[in-house]
């Protein structure tokens, strides 16, 4: 059986994003540019009002907005068991925050594993909705971003922007 791959693409202010899903749910989000994004293959179907992608499109845009920092879609990303523990655990770091790779080993329950773990975050498909930009190294340098440094840059300070208005709420 072939696995029937969806894909839209929308401009954000830090460039266009591609999204593709299956019928599971959504697959990947990548910035045009992406080291690691999968080239878009001739046998994916353009297709923008499927229903993940829709709501994955109409979430981007609320949080680009300052009015959504979480995200509630249906993920179906492929990866090791490994790097779905990497990416569960980065999941769960607020907007506005910022994790180590060591502390994300650890939370991950890989304590000691802070290169494997930084690994598997350079490998996260779903970049924003798995927040991998809030990772950065011990010595709070900002270390390496598929969609690039000055995107990983500007999504952190889009989140304490944000985050600093709704605390003064």
């Amino acid at each position: 059986m072939t696995l029937v791959v969806r894909y839209a693409e929308q401009p954000t202010p830090l460039g266009k994003l591609r999204f593709t899903a299956t019928a599971a749910g959504l697959t990947g989000i990548a910035f045009e540019g992406d080291r690691y994004a999968p080239p878009r293959a001739d046998a994916w179907i353009h297709d923008p009002a499927f229903p993940v992608l829709r709501e994955a499109a109409l979430q981007l845009d609320a949080y680009f907005a300052g009015r959504r920092s979480r995200f509630e879609l249906a993920l179906a990303a492929s990866g090791t068991p490994f790097q779905q523990r990497v990416w569960a655990a980065i999941a769960s770091v607020p907007a506005g925050e910022t994790l180590s790779y060591a502390e994300l080993a650890q939370r991950a329950g890989c304590p000691g594993s802070a290169r494997a773990a930084g690994a598997a975050t350079g490998r996260n498909p779903l970049a924003i909705v798995v927040p991998c930009h809030r990772i950065i190294g011990s010595d709070g340098s900002l270390t390496g971003y598929a969609g690039g440094l000055e995107r990983k840059r500007a999504l952190l300070a889009h989140e304490r922007q944000f985050a600093r208005l709704a605390t003064a709420a």
